[in-house]
């Protein structure tokens, strides 16, 4: 069945559409641009308790995950944290997840539905605590899924800090400090979307009395319809929406973030290092100003189309407050910069113009493999 927020019978909740990747939250509450804006110049509060969680104990918690997921975890401190990715052998992206690291036991959080590959030699998409568990053979852990026990909430804006005060929560100020919090749960510092968010994972139980005692405290109510905005606006992308079959870390800016380029032993590091080392990805994510004047938008998949030639895919489309409609997309390396485009299905009759964001352009990597062997050969 699938996932409904008590949240949407309050006054003023609008359903996300069935059909829209965050469906089961609020998608907005009656005014989506005003919303976007108070997440931008004041504090407004998204209900994300569609996500899931997973825990992972037990004391080789951090080496176990250090050779399953993609990021470098083993010396991850407590009340820490970071993105992660799992990768199938190919290196291509199976499924995202942010990461936090407090009181012992390690969480994992991820959009609804998150799967991996499996590593048998069936192969085939399996849930991601299945493939956890079928990768724990001898290791000390535990893993658990706790998405029955734990809610996504998440503080927007420059105000954060004021309404953490009144709720008597102090989270630290760099990327992913984590601090848990007094009645189970924790609180998270986001680096995106925007230039201030904190994640609070509350008591699942407790979700209504968090949001009153957040929306007491002075945040404004916001649907996912401003997140993905302001995520979209960030060129921040969001797994199975502006990833596609083929995609790889590197192009859609996870590199770092949240795959590590030298740290071995991993399922895709070899994609990894070589595409670092050696080469450029084929593709790269950019940002799209979409002609709004026709009111029609292109959809998630469609491609993108230089004259006649399909060169890209269109990811997650947005209406934002400032921007106007705009889009992640993957296109090929090779499309310059300045080109025009056409991003939609024009089978569909939803094509419209469609212009790169320069400053969306992910700058020239120097591969340093290839810089050394440019050296040797003088």
């Amino acid at each position: 069945m699938a996932y409904e927020s008590p949240l949407l019978g309050l006054s003023g909740a609008v359903a996300t559409p069935d059909d829209h990747p965050e469906q089961g939250v609020p998608w907005h509450w009656g005014d989506p641009f005003g919303e976007q804006r108070t997440a931008v110049r004041g504090v407004a509060v998204v209900d994300r308790s569609h996500r899931e969680v997973l825990t992972v104990g037990g004391p080789e918690r951090l080496s176990w995950l250090h050779l399953v997921l993609s990021q470098h975890v083993s010396g991850l401190p407590d009340d820490a944290g970071t993105e992660a990715l799992v990768l199938d052998s190919w290196g291509r992206i199976d499924t995202h997840m942010v990461v936090a690291h407090t009181g012992e036991t390690v969480y994992l959080d991820s959009d609804p539905g998150a799967e991996a590959t499996s590593a048998l030699p069936k192969g085939g998409r399996q849930p991601l605590r299945d493939y956890l568990e079928a990768m724990k053979f001898w290791s000390q852990v535990e893993v658990a899924d706790a998405t029955a026990d734990l809610a996504v909430l998440t503080l927007l804006g420059p105000d954060v800090p004021r309404v953490l005060d009144a709720l008597g929560i102090t989270v630290g100020d760099a990327p992913y400090a984590v601090t848990p919090l007094a009645d189970g749960g924790l609180a998270r510092r986001m680096p995106w979307p925007g230039r201030s968010a904190v994640d609070l994972l509350v008591p699942r139980a407790e979700l209504a009395r968090w949001w009153q005692r957040i929306t007491d405290a002075g945040a404004r109510p916001a649907g996912v319809w401003a997140f993905d905005a302001l995520r979209v606006e960030s060129l921040r992308p969001r797994f199975g929406v502006d990833t596609d079959e083929r995609a790889i870390p590197h192009e859609v800016n996870w590199i770092d973030t949240a795959a590590h380029v030298a740290k071995g032993c991993y399922r895709g590091q070899e994609t990894v290092a070589k595409v670092h080392n050696v080469g450029k990805p084929p593709r790269r994510m950019v940002l799209l100003h979409l002609d709004g004047s026709p009111e029609i938008y292109p959809e998630t998949g469609d491609p993108v189309l230089h004259g006649d030639r399909t060169v890209g895919r269109v990811g997650s489309v947005a209406e934002h407050h400032e921007l106007g409609p705009v889009a992640l997309a993957l296109l090929k390396r090779s499309v310059p910069a300045d080109a025009e485009l056409r991003a939609g299905d024009p089978e569909q009759d939803r094509a419209v113009q469609a212009a790169v964001d320069p400053d969306s352009v992910p700058a020239e990597h120097v591969a340093p493999g290839r810089q050394a062997a440019q050296r040797l050969r003088g």
